[in-house]
């Protein structure tokens, strides 16, 4: 299903690609998972105060707690290439530097999949229940951490052969002889950077929109509705975030072709749930406004046509039919 992923030989540019380029992509995917830990967090901070907090049984809101702290980890852990960079690096672009980058998402990513598998276990608990909310959670948990982590058991982890430093070498910048592939892959990451703060926002609000007062007063078929929307953009978080984890974990940093057609897909995969979470989610606030349900499906359904239209539809149409000024 996806072309150009499996079975591709990845071609390691370990030998052309400058080390600043790596230590930028090292950082553009800091700023993917910091941008999703600041968000959440600010959400967790303001659900403390919502009334419908107080309504949570009290291990939902321990647990809301829990997920804070999680949370909070992952933004310390993420932040910490910044005072590395300029205190025991001296502002200097190393290898220790781009190294420590890579261990630092490695390892952050864990506490990420924690909290957001417990703010999908108090989402969803509040509706369906203690024993549905704990599978979900779990679920939750598990596929973040397939996408982040499982997949170096699918993918087989780049093996980098690292070539001999002579003394003097140990801070220098390589110059790339081919840049293309290092452009293409920044492309790509600031693709994801454009999309993810905007997913991540909807991801907090429908988070905290639960411990609303509103919220309470929805028909139970509502509920679930915008359940199954959270569920959407939770996906494409998840989605979202797995090229940063491939980056790290299976090419170790190196710039390849498999990451490069991994982080296209996963741009577009992620556009698919995100489309369906928005229009469900504008199904229960046109349903809730109105009261009248022609009116809310048909701004669901108008809604997600324009998404998909626009996104897919138009997008194939210039790639089978390009302009001649496309094409100059």
């Amino acid at each position: 299903m996806v072309k150009g992923i499996e079975g591709v030989a990845p071609t390691t540019n370990n030998d052309d690609s400058a080390l600043k380029d790596k230590i930028k992509h090292a950082l553009d995917e800091s700023l993917i998972l910091v941008t999703g830990a600041q968000i959440l967090i600010g959400f967790n901070f303001q659900g403390v105060f919502d009334k419908g907090f107080d309504n949570l049984p009290e291990l939902s809101r321990y647990l809301k707690i829990v997920s804070l702290g999680f949370l909070l980890i992952t933004l310390c852990m993420v932040l910490a290439p910044a005072p590395f960079h300029y205190i025991a690096e001296r502002s200097r672009s190393t290898r220790r530097f781009h190294a420590f980058i890579r261990k630092v998402i490695v390892v952050a990513l864990l506490p990420f999949a924690v909290g957001l598998g417990i703010n999908f276990y108090v989402a969803t608990e509040k509706i369906l229940g203690q024993t549905e909310a704990l599978i979900l959670g779990l679920g939750t948990f598990l596929l973040a951490a397939f996408f982040w982590y499982g997949l170096s058991l699918v993918f087989k982890p780049l093996k980098v052969k690292e070539k001999p430093m002579k003394s003097g070498d140990k801070d220098k910048i390589n110059q790339p002889d081919e840049v293309k592939l290092a452009e293409k892959i920044d492309q790509v990451l600031t693709e994801t950077r454009v999309v993810l703060p905007g997913v991540q926002a909807l991801l907090g609000f429908q988070f905290a929109s639960i411990l609303m007062e509103g919220f309470d007063r929805l028909s139970p078929d509502l509920k679930y509705i915008h359940l199954i929307s959270l569920g959407m953009i939770a996906l494409s978080t998840i989605l979202l975030m797995s090229p940063a984890a491939f980056h790290r974990i299976v090419e170790k940093g190196e710039d390849t072709q498999r990451l490069l057609n991994f982080a296209s897909f996963m741009v577009l995969a992620s556009m698919v749930p995100l489309a369906l979470g928005i229009s469900g989610d504008l199904f229960v606030v046109v349903q809730k406004v109105t009261g009248l349900f022609p009116l809310a499906l048909g701004s669901a359904l108008a809604a997600l046509t324009l998404f998909y239209g626009f996104w897919f539809g138009y997008s194939l149409y210039r790639r089978h039919n390009p302009t001649s000024s496309t094409s100059a």
